[in-house]
């Protein structure tokens, strides 16, 4: 792993808190006294994280130190920006945040209290979100005279709809953990403090899928869903076959057949 990991890791002042727990990587956006407001470090810090996964790192939970998930865009490093500046700063948050959702391994958000403007569109990077009942989701872009710029156009629609986005950044609506859950912004609800330990259980379960199969669902299947039916049925077509050829697949099929694994029961 990279040197920035290493120096977070060990650095509890740093502005992130990366551990590990065997497969799995825990970040824990580290700025509670800003209740976890994005700056610039911190971003530049996750996109270094995600660049220096180790190998053998099968999921990653992103979470909020403190009582916060995050605040969003620390609005003090906005002030200074001319147009140039303000378009280069867009495109960095966008490079990190494509790290993200394009990461070799499944991401994880663990939601708490604030998941406001950028620190929604962070979470919307991540391919699972849970969230527990302090959590609440806002974008006051609106209010603040300011655009999204973290991705949260393209990424957030698709999660709630265009509707629902712009009636957030018109009149500042804000969604609670209980609507959030059912509308889309996050997959799993939990009671409270129950994020973090529920996100956890679910990134040791995908960590111990065939690493194919998270790649195919993570690159492969969002590229189906947005081609043409024809265009997606040859991909899905190209990608079964080369799942079930490789060798953990096979394994894992011969396992199944000999009982060594149990079959898919209700929960």
């Amino acid at each position: 792993m990279g040197n920035a990991v290493s120096a977070a890791t060990a650095d509890p002042s740093a502005l992130l808190r990366i551990e590990r727990q065997a497969a799995v990587l825990t970040v824990g956006l580290n700025r509670p006294a800003k209740r976890n407001a994005l700056n610039d470090g911190i971003i530049l810090s996750l996109g270094d994280c995600f660049a220096n996964l180790a190998d053998d790192v099968g999921a990653v939970v992103i979470h909020g130190i403190g009582e916060h998930f995050s605040s969003g865009l620390d609005l003090s490093e906005l002030t200074e920006h001319d147009a140039t500046e303000g378009l280069r700063h867009s495109q960095m948050w966008h490079r990190v945040f494509d790290r993200i959702q394009y990461s070799r391994v499944p991401v994880i958000a663990a939601l708490k209290g604030a998941v406001i403007g950028g620190g929604l569109e962070l979470a919307c990077a991540a391919h699972i979100r849970v969230a527990e009942p302090s959590a609440y989701f806002a974008l006051p872009e609106g209010q603040r005279g300011i655009f999204v710029g973290g991705g949260g156009s393209v990424r957030l629609p698709r999660l709630i709809g265009v509707a629902r986005m712009t009636d957030m950044m018109l009149t500042g609506r804000v969604y609670s953990a209980t609507e959030g859950s059912a509308y889309g912004f996050a997959q799993y609800l939990t009671e409270a403090g129950g994020a973090l330990p529920k996100a956890m259980e679910l990134a040791e379960r995908i960590a111990a899928n065939a690493p194919l199969t998270n790649f195919a669902v993570l690159q492969a299947l969002p590229m189906i869903a947005e081609a043409n039916p024809q265009t997606g049925l040859l991909m899905e077509s190209l990608m079964a076959t080369v799942a079930q050829s490789d060798k953990e697949a096979k394994r894992r099929i011969r396992d199944f057949l000999e009982r060594k694994t149990a079959k898919v029961k209700p929960t």
